[in-house]
């Protein structure tokens, strides 16, 4: 599952059930892809909420990496 950042008003580019997801979770702008082969919704659902657990802010790549704000 990939979840990518997109521009102000790009709107939520995916599939009907990441739709959902997204849209019900308040993401305006993504661009999304099903990396792999599966035709059931559910796994597609489970993949979906599981890359949202893992997604991490820009302040924790920054600290992760051991930036300052002003070096990132």
């Amino acid at each position: 599952m990939l979840l990518k950042p997109a521009a102000p008003g790009t709107g939520v580019i995916a599939g009907a059930v990441v739709r959902a997801i997204m849209e019900l979770g308040g993401v305006k702008d993504v661009l999304t892809k099903v990396i792999g082969r599966t035709s059931n919704s559910i796994n597609v659902a489970y993949a979906t909420m599981e890359a949202v657990k893992i997604m991490r802010t820009p302040d924790e790549i920054r600290r992760l990496r051991g930036l300052d704000r002003k070096e990132a």
